[in-house]
Order: structure tokens, then C-alpha cells, then sequence
């Protein structure tokens, strides 16, 4: 019984020992003061880190629906992007959503970007095609480490949300698509587009291919090259000041490790 029933217990009883809140207070002192009932322990996740410093180090992957010609009617769309030079390296349209098509699309991929054993580490969420067990094996075959984001913390994958962000936002991008046919139509144009042509502002506006196939150095040498230029004709335009052209992140991570805040002694 609960300490609230004893203490009515009692008093019904004709017995009165002491309150309610003493009776707590004296079971605080002997440690008798718990949870009785069975809880819910839910598991502790722990925060994901993974970083990237070259292509085909980490890959982020993540299913999202498109809606089709009929209210409750939705294709899937299966994308994998490298967050280092956010390329899509691999893309898949389905009528359903299953660990067997994701896992073919990430074997593709990773024969297509001749990925080797032990390189890769590949991000996603928790959603029952990414813990699949046919996924887990393909992986394991692959030698690629799998990472996953806590349950119901979107910015654990922050890649793949904003590509998707990215590509819904987008002025052709259709409120419905009229058949499974039209939609991949749809997708072929625009993640070759995206991949050959976006000037992406995380990436000191180059394209993903540009990144992720090694041109980028050559590419930023020949813009500093005409800011340069432009500086010797006309440098009050810039104040005086040289112009440097933005550089790509050495590191690009998904959840960054907090710094350790240094101590100053006074």
C-alpha cells in the first residue's frame, strides 16, 4: 500500500501514529522510498558523430514520398547523398518502401563510385527499410559501418532533409505527379541538374560533381585568378583590400563535437 492509504488506513482504524508526511520522512531515513509499479525504460540513444573529409566517406540516405495522381496515392523516392560534396550518388522511384530496394540501390552505388571495404560509413534514420536485416547484411558484407540518428531528432540527418528540402522547393517541382513514369522522368532531369549545374552555398558555390570528382582546387584557383585581376584595374572598388574567393570545409560532419571551453585563469 501507499504511504496515503496506510495513514487512512489507520485514522479508519482509530489508530493516529503520526501524518502522512512524517511517515514519508521516516522512510526517506531507511531508504524505503521508491518506484513499486513496473516502468517503461526507454533506451538511451547515443548522439551520432560521423565526419567526412574527402568523398565517399559517408553517405546519408532517406526515403520521401511524392505524391501522386490521387489523394492517399505516393510514389517513394530513395536518395543517397554524400554530404562531403552533397552529390547524389545513387536514386531510386518505387511503388512501395522496403530494406530490399534500399539495399539494392546502396550496392549499386557503391560499385558504381568504387567504394573499397572499410572506406564508408553510411548515415540514416531509423525507419524500419534503414534496420532492415536484409540492409544490415548487405552492409556487413560491404564492410560499410552503419550510423543512425536518434529516434525523432530530424537533425541527426541534416543532409538528406535539406536535399529533399531542396529539390520540393524547386519552381518545376509538380503539387502531383500524374503517373510513376512522369515522376522519374521528373527526378532524371532534375538530380542531373543539381549534381552537373547548382552552385551550392555550402560548398563556396560549386556543383556537387565538381567537389566530389576533384575539380574543385583548379576551379577556385582560376576565380581567384579574375578576382585578382579585377583588383589590379580597379582596387578602390574593393576598398583596397584584396578579394579572396570562399574555400570548401576541410571537415563536414553531422553533429559536430562540442569544444571544451578553455579555462582562463585570472
Amino acid at each position: 500500500m501507499t504511504v496515503r492509504q496506510v495513514w487512512a488506513t489507520l485514522l479508519d482504524e482509530g489508530l493516529y501514529r503520526c501524518s502522512w508526511r512524517t511517515m514519508y520522512r521516516l522512510l526517506h531515513q531507511h531508504d524505503e522510498v521508491r518506484e513499486r509499479r513496473r516502468q517503461r525504460r526507454h533506451c538511451q540513444y547515443s548522439r551520432p558523430e560521423v565526419s567526412a573529409t574527402g568523398p565517399n566517406q559517408v553517405w546519408t540516405w532517406d526515403i520521401t514520398y511524392l505524391k501522386g495522381p490521387t489523394r492517399g496515392l505516393f510514389f517513394y523516392l530513395y536518395v543517397v547523398i554524400d554530404p562531403f560534396s552533397r552529390l547524389v550518388v545513387g536514386w531510386m522511384l518505387a511503388d512501395r518502401e522496403c530494406g530490399e530496394l534500399g539495399s539494392k540501390l546502396l550496392e549499386k552505388s557503391y560499385r558504381k563510385q568504387g567504394v573499397k571495404p572499410g572506406q564508408l560509413t553510411v548515415h540514416a534514420d531509423r525507419g524500419a527499410p534503414m534496420k532492415s536485416k536484409t540492409l544490415k547484411q548487405l552492409l556487413s558484407d560491404l564492410d560499410v559501418k552503419p550510423s543512425h540518428s536518434r529516434p525523432r531528432v530530424s537533425n541527426d540527418n541534416p543532409f538528406s532533409e535539406a536535399g529533399f528540402k531542396t529539390m520540393k522547393y524547386s519552381p518545376d517541382f509538380p503539387a502531383r505527379f500524374e503517373s510513376l513514369e512522369k515522376a522519374e522522368a521528373f527526378c532524371q532531369e532534375y538530380f542531373a541538374r543539381y549534381n552537373q549545374e547548382h552552385h551550392h552555398t555550402g560548398l563556396a558555390l560549386l556543383t556537387p560533381a565538381q567537389v566530389h570528382y576533384g575539380e574543385a582546387e583548379a576551379i577556385l584557383a582560376r576565380r581567384q585568378a579574375t578576382m585578382d585581376a579585377a583588383f589590379e584595374r580597379t582596387p578602390e572598388r574593393f576598398g583596397h583590400r584584396r578579394p579572396k574567393v570562399a574555400r570548401l570545409p576541410e571537415t563536414v560532419w553531422i553533429n559536430r563535437p562540442a569544444q571544451p571551453v578553455c579555462e582562463t585563469e585570472v
